[in-house]
């Protein structure tokens, strides 16, 4: 399998378990879970799991640890991990699941603005090209608003039985007093973790040991979590993990989700750079629309189904045009280098045309 196909294979298997961490905990917030408790415990068991998996396979091989290259990992944790996560906990307090899920796909338009501003994409509308994933951003942007707020027909699915008799809340979401806070909450998370993807590839480029970075990041945010939560959570029955949906879901979060997915996703990141990541997201949607209609139950709208095809219509269209600009970048750098190679041949025979004549005379 090529360098591309592992690629694919790797952003896949990412959302397909952001979907399985995003329907648990979800369940684990509606039983009752502390948002701020559950972060600090899926970090914690994160870190835990692989620091003596970065510690054989890295830590030899590692190149040293600067006060400064520390300083960015520890921000990194903070503005990606710590605040994106407790953020999007609480505004699942205040909002349905079906926006959560949706405003997540606004992470590509910003992670595409973020990196346009430091220069690390561009976005010329003059070209094919750059139409293409300025469109791409645009269908993103309008699947995530349909899913959203259009609902439309319902649509019955095949299969009558649902696995498990789970039924989440049902909120009012459209009524609350809190759906501004909980909507600008979800953006303000969004915006954390797109800036987490525009720096990862920078500090990557100063820090190239990935698991270590990955394993560095659970450790810092472990540490800053346990802040939040003991300020924010003082009742001691919130702290409490039984044998049950709490301690599935951070052992799946913290195991699978941070331990395995962090590391996917920065390998992802240094390969095919910050965007191409954030432009996947719309498969966790599109995952999660299925699973929870198969698991709980769920009937599926209209509006979710023409949210999907817009998601992906968009994820396609910037894939296709990302994939042009780097053929397009990979011929240039080509044609530069055999204009070098025969400018140097035919520098190389007129000097050996010139050297006879400078014998004669």
């Amino acid at each position: 399998m090529d360098g591309s196909r592992k690629t694919y294979v790797a952003v896949v298997v990412i959302q397909a378990i952001y979907t399985g961490m995003f329907l648990l905990s979800k369940v684990a917030f509606d039983v009752g879970m502390n948002p701020f408790v559950f972060v600090f415990y899926r970090q914690a068991a994160a870190a835990v799991f692989l620091a003596p998996i970065a510690k054989f396979l890295e830590w030899k091989t590692a190149p040293p640890i600067s006060f400064l290259i520390c300083f960015k990992i520890f921000m990194l944790s903070l503005c990606g991990v710590t605040l994106s996560l407790n953020i999007y906990g609480v505004a699942l307090k205040y909002t349905s699941a079906t926006l959560a899920a949706a405003t997540t796909n606004s992470l590509p338009v910003t992670t595409f603005i973020l990196a346009v501003l430091l220069r690390m994409e561009t976005a010329n509308i003059r070209t094919g090209v750059g139409i293409a994933k300025v469109m791409g951003i645009v269908f993103c942007a309008g699947g995530a608003l349909t899913i959203a707020f259009f609902k439309g027909p319902t649509v019955k699915l095949l299969l009558h039985h649902h696995l498990f008799s789970y039924h989440g809340q049902v909120q009012n979401t459209a009524a609350s007093s809190h759906w501004i806070k909980g909507v600008f909450l979800l953006l303000l998370a969004n915006a954390f973790w797109a800036t987490w993807l525009v720096m990862q590839n920078r500090v990557l480029k100063s820090y190239p040991s990935k698991l270590l970075c990955t394993t560095l990041q659970c450790f810092m945010s472990t540490i800053q979590s346990f802040v939040f939560a003991i300020a924010l959570a003082r009742d001691p029955s919130e702290w409490r993990l039984g044998w049950n949906v709490r301690l599935l879901s951070v052992a799946y979060c913290g195991i699978v989700v941070t331990g395995v997915t962090f590391y996917l996703q920065a390998w992802v990141v240094e390969k095919k750079g910050p965007v191409y990541m954030a432009m996947t997201t719309p498969l966790a949607l599109i995952f999660t629309i299925a699973s929870s209609a198969v698991l709980f139950g769920e009937i599926l709208s209209l509006g979710s189904i023409l949210g999907g095809i817009l998601l992906v219509g968009g994820l396609y269209s910037v894939l296709w045009g990302k994939s042009k600009e780097q053929k397009m970048a990979a011929s240039n750098t080509g044609d530069i280098e055999k204009a070098e190679n025969e400018s140097k041949e035919q520098s190389t025979m007129e000097k050996q045309s010139s050297t006879p004549n400078a014998r004669i005379y």
